[in-house]
């Protein structure tokens, strides 16, 4: 088991661990787009890319894929290219990443558009969640799809610390503040170790908590033909998801739920 503390430990490694689960995420991707247009994606571009462990994910499963992966933070694309790209070995040149707003990118034109992790929850305006929903929108080409997620249920407002422990840490989502006037949300990522040190606040999020209802009809304004939800099944016992995510039309509320967003243009 991975011994770790405050002094040792990477965020960002511990975030990709107890967060992220890139291969979940373009399996249902690659599935999904198959499905509509009888073909897989061949050109993905993830938004908001952090480490772009997706992207390089997707440019692994064959030598035909390329991915560009964009963000604001350099910190985390130095991370991703020093952590994540050497993966690819001889297929570097296959992913480009690129430190500036997502709002000023518009070529080249992708298959499939990814912003995943609520990441596009930062744009509280409705103006400007449209504007980003119209320049990916022209950003994809002719059958091409945007995959969001988004989060709810009636738990996720309630202010609240849910810790999970993971191999050598302890991932606590901290739901510090809500503004029902607003929709305007605080959350924050924090880890412990074994030996009682902790990373406070390792990541910071201020959002605004958007309903499945308000992005699609978004999505619809910019002139996506339609846009689906996916939600997830349950095992056998009725206790926990079972990571089939399947479009539906009408579900029963839960205390907090994930969601899948399949736009297609």
């Amino acid at each position: 088991m991975p011994r770790y503390t405050a002094k040792t430990a990477d965020k960002y490694a511990l975030y990709e661990e107890a967060v992220q689960c890139v291969e979940a995420d373009i399996d249902f991707i690659e599935k999904t787009y198959k499905k509509a247009f009888g073909k897989k994606p061949r050109l993905l571009r993830e938004d908001f890319c952090g480490t772009a462990s997706a992207a390089v994910e997707f440019v692994k499963r064959s030598k035909k894929n390329r991915a560009v992966g964009i963000d604001l933070d350099p910190e985390v694309l130095a991370y991703g290219r020093k952590h994540h790209l050497p993966k690819l070995k001889d297929r570097q040149s296959d992913l480009v990443l690129r430190q500036t707003n997502v709002m000023d990118v518009s070529s080249p034109k992708a298959d499939v558009i990814m912003a995943m992790n609520f990441s596009y929850f930062c744009f509280k305006e409705r103006e400007v969640l449209k504007q980003y929903f119209r320049v990916a929108h022209k950003s994809l080409k002719p059958e091409g799809m945007l995959f969001l997620d988004a989060y709810g249920g009636s738990e996720a407002q309630d202010p609240q610390k849910e810790p999970r422990k993971n191999k050598g840490f302890t991932y606590v989502w901290d739901q510090y503040s809500f503004n029902p006037i607003t929709s305007d949300v605080v959350n924050y990522i924090h880890f412990k170790f074994p030996d009682g040190t902790r990373i406070k606040r390792a990541f910071t999020y201020e959002w605004r908590l958007w309903t499945l209802r308000e992005i699609t009809e978004l999505l619809a304004e910019v002139g996506f033909s339609k846009s689906d939800v996916f939600w997830e099944g349950w095992d056998e016992k009725g206790e926990d998801g079972n990571g089939i995510f399947t479009p539906q039309t009408e579900v029963e509320n839960s205390a907090g739920w994930v969601a899948y967003i399949v736009a297609s243009r």
